[in-house]
């Protein structure tokens, strides 16, 4: 089996890293950060225009691989852009269930027009989730929802929510809404992101495709994100590597650089083990996304391994550089809160650990290493 990038894939990774590099650096990044906002509408349109916004949607054209390939750059220049939370997530949802009309949103979001986010989370309640307490109900021939869902990424600048809620009859169904008919409550996360708690009160929703149990969508949806977050980590954590490893090499104590001290390398060196071991079940979980295969198992062994990874990583990174890590302007501190977030993000390492558990029932032979 050839792990080695198509010729194609080396020209999307080139092109994206570019893109990304020409438009941050730590110090323009921070700036963007603080912003109302918290990310460039015109390094959005700039991805529209080349065509990353709506990659997934072309699963013809693209798929699973090639999304890695362009997350991991975004991960290794910290891009604050929702990709995944705004384009990628809600329309995978929209180009799974949704109807022909429904689909055509897709072709305004992968335009950088038309900004969507998922509403699944609700407060108080850890992945994987149980039953929703949102509820949607049909009266007249329309449907209508009410609920909160917190937190939502992109919430708070999103144009239209796709949401799920429990329907009469049972089941999670999916519903398109019209972002200006929630309440919003915004809100910046630790590690820069933007997110809202939506607050739904008889919104007026439209059904995704047909009113009935999309809980495999949602499944998917989760499966297909929960890669993007792998990638992601695997750039970052690239690039807290490379940022330690340097330094390593520039900082002197004694007289002479740090990487002369055996100790400080052998612990570099145990950092460059772990990315390997995160880079190789990234691929694993794209590969067999794009195989068809949408095993929750796999996915949650994915997110355990990076989740490891990023927690070691990210922390000795802050270690080996000692107090300058912490501060705003440098961004190793940067690198190890988006990494934190992405660990806590649809399943922490203990939460993938327990979901494993239980599914060792599955197995005739289980082996200890």
């Amino acid at each position: 089996m050839d792990f080695e990038p198509s010729e194609e894939q080396v020209l999307l990774r080139d092109t994206t890293r570019g893109l990304l590099s020409r438009s941050y650096d730590p110090e323009s990044r921070n700036k963007i950060v603080d912003t109302e906002l918290g990310w460039s509408r015109d390094v959005w349109a700039q991805l529209a225009e080349i065509g990353i916004l709506g990659l997934s949607f072309e699963t013809t054209e693209v798929g699973p691989v090639e999304m890695m390939v362009v997350l991991t750059e975004v991960g290794r220049r910290l891009a604050p852009e929702p990709i995944t939370a705004a384009a990628l997530t809600p329309g995978a949802l929209i180009a799974e269930a949704g109807t022909e009309p429904q689909r055509e949103l897709l072709e305004r979001v992968a335009a950088g027009q038309l900004l969507l986010a998922f509403a699944h989370d609700e407060p108080g309640v850890r992945w994987p989730s149980g039953g929703l307490t949102t509820r949607a109900v049909e009266g007249g021939g329309t449907w209508k929802i009410t609920g909160r869902k917190n937190p939502v990424l992109a919430g708070d600048c999103a144009d239209g929510l796709v949401v799920s809620a429990a329907l009469p009859d049972g089941g999670a169904g999916l519903f398109l809404v019209d972002a200006e008919t929630v309440t919003r409550h915004k809100y910046r996360t630790f590690d820069g992101q933007r997110g809202a708690q939506i607050e739904l009160d008889d919104t007026p929703a439209e059904p995704l495709g047909e009113a009935v149990d999309a809980a495999h969508v949602i499944d998917h949806a989760t499966i297909r994100t929960q890669s993007a977050l792998c990638a992601e980590a695997v750039g970052a954590m690239e690039e807290a590597l490379r940022l330690t490893t340097d330094y390593l090499k520039s900082r002197k104590q004694f007289g002479v650089t740090l990487n002369k001290f055996q100790t400080l390398t052998q612990r570099a060196a145990d950092m460059y083990v772990s990315l390997e071991m995160a880079r190789s079940m990234n691929l694993y979980a794209a590969m067999s996304i794009a195989d068809g295969d949408l095993d929750p198992v796999i996915a949650s062994r994915a997110k355990l391994a990076i989740g490891r990874a990023a927690r070691h990583i990210g922390q000795e990174s802050v270690q080996l550089h000692g107090g300058i890590a912490v501060t705003a302007e440098y961004p190793v501190g940067h690198y190890l809160a988006r990494l934190t977030a992405i660990e806590h993000s649809l399943g922490s390492v203990d939460d993938h650990i327990r979901v494993l558990m239980a599914r060792l029932g599955d197995y005739d032979i289980v082996t200890l290493s």
